[in-house]
């Protein structure tokens, strides 16, 4: 009899990573199979090829059903054991424990084992996980949690248990007309702009399926889009309202210097709640924007701006610069590279709402010192370009938003035109 025919404890050890305990027990149970079916075993050893069959390469890559699930007699839970090929090439032994039935083991197993061949015959919750796998790490931590909320709540409760390579653009419009009988918690649908959004998420699904994984069709792009840019009214200030609500807010240093900065500099909430001692240049009176601040999941997050183009320095009026030096005063022994506005979203908003009572001017949004900053400089007669420039934006995007702020030049031109006409 060929010794290599057999494998003993050490050889079962050693080719599944696990124990040798672990090991002994896995061959009496494959040796009682084996007397099931009529076979002679041996004590201590069992037949090489039988265990190849059995762990190694299982029934479905000899073209049979399904590889095996074993059950733990200790605590009557299934779980399944096998090996596989990493992307690497190399072969890897995988153990998953704790299913309680034999079926949930088995469909783990096949739903691994089509994500690892990139099967596009696979769950769409198994490819939404390849697709965090893939994306997560190119996004910032709160890009990616957005998206994570949408897929959590908004589609994977429709298509999860559906296979991805079955879902048609007829599913997608049934999802659709799903997504628009809902409603927030105040009773109200969804906003064209959200639904929108959520359309995009799951097209974004599709598309990288596509792309990456030979999916044929991208359904979510088929069944064509939802909802839609949404015109909505552009509130902001002008110089005289702020300087009312400015003047409310004096008694509340830090509020009052917090929102000093977004009108003067027209900064962005988050550029704002990042800004440390080593961001202000005074002797050349600027100040450096160069990251963003977000609580995320009960964290303080310091990130990279929103854009490539929010990287700026921001030339700072004088008076300015006097007041930021006073309120770093009122500070003890400001750290070089800490907060200087140690204040939530949430504050900044109940500030605003505090300050827009008592001076009474009309209530905006935080964002909106931003539009009345932008707002102001085109009063001023600056160009969208160095408007964009200062505010962190494409000058085409400036003329785009706020268009309609800018002086017209219409009848100027009708008038030279006459001129020309009649000479």
């Amino acid at each position: 009899m060929n010794e290599n025919s057999f494998m003993r404890v050490d050889d079962v050890a050693r080719e599944l990573g696990v124990s040798k305990s672990y090991a002994y027990k896995l061959i009496q149970r494959l040796n009682a199979e084996l007397r099931e079916k009529g076979y002679l075993t041996i004590s201590g050893r069992v037949s090489r090829r039988y265990f190849t069959e059995k762990l190694c390469y299982g029934e479905t890559e000899r073209g049979g059903g399904v590889m095996p699930a074993f059950r733990n007699k200790e605590n009557g839970s299934w779980y399944v054991q096998f090996r596989y090929t990493d992307w690497r090439g190399e072969r890897k032994q995988k153990l998953k424990r704790g299913f309680a039935t034999k079926k949930e083991a088995l469909a783990w197993e096949r739903e691994f084992l089509m994500q690892k061949q990139a099967d596009v015959g696979m769950t769409f919750e198994s490819f939404v996980k390849l697709y965090e796998r893939d994306m997560k790490p190119k996004l910032k931590l709160n890009t990616w949690l957005s998206k994570e909320h949408i897929i959590r709540t908004k589609i994977l409760p429709y298509f999860k248990n559906r296979i991805l390579s079955e879902i048609t653009a007829l599913d997608v419009m049934e999802w659709q007309n799903e997504m628009r009988t809902l409603t927030t918690s105040a009773g109200k649908p969804y906003s064209q702009d959200y639904l929108e959004n959520i359309h995009a998420q799951l097209s974004c699904i599709f598309n990288h399926a596509v792309k990456y994984y030979g999916l044929q069709l991208n359904p979510a792009a088929k069944a064509g889009g939802m909802g839609g840019e949404e015109k909505k009214e552009m509130l902001f200030w002008t110089k005289d309202e702020y300087l009312k609500f400015a003047e409310a807010m004096m008694d509340k240093p830090a509020l009052y210097y917090a929102f000093e900065l977004l009108y003067w500099c027209g900064i962005r909430e988050g550029e704002l709640l990042a800004l440390t001692p080593a961001d202000f240049d005074f002797s050349r009176k600027t100040l450096r924007i160069n990251k963003s601040y977000q609580r995320l999941q009960g964290k303080d997050v310091i990130t990279t701006p929103k854009t490539k183009k929010s990287n700026r320095v921001i030339q700072m009026p004088d008076f300015l610069c006097d007041e930021i030096k006073d309120y770093l005063s009122l500070l003890y022994e400001p750290v070089e590279d800490e907060r200087i506005f140690q204040l939530s979203k949430h504050q900044l908003k109940r500030g605003m709402e505090f300050g827009c009572k008592a001076s009474g001017v009309k209530e905006i949004r935080i964002h909106d010192l931003r539009h009345s900053h932008v707002s102001l400089l085109i009063d001023l007669g600056y160009s969208a370009v160095a408007i964009g420039q200062r505010v962190g934006h494409e000058s085409v995007e400036i003329t785009y938003r706020y268009a309609h702020l800018f002086p017209t030049v219409q009848k100027d031109m009708a008038e030279k035109l006459n001129q020309e006409r009649g000479a």
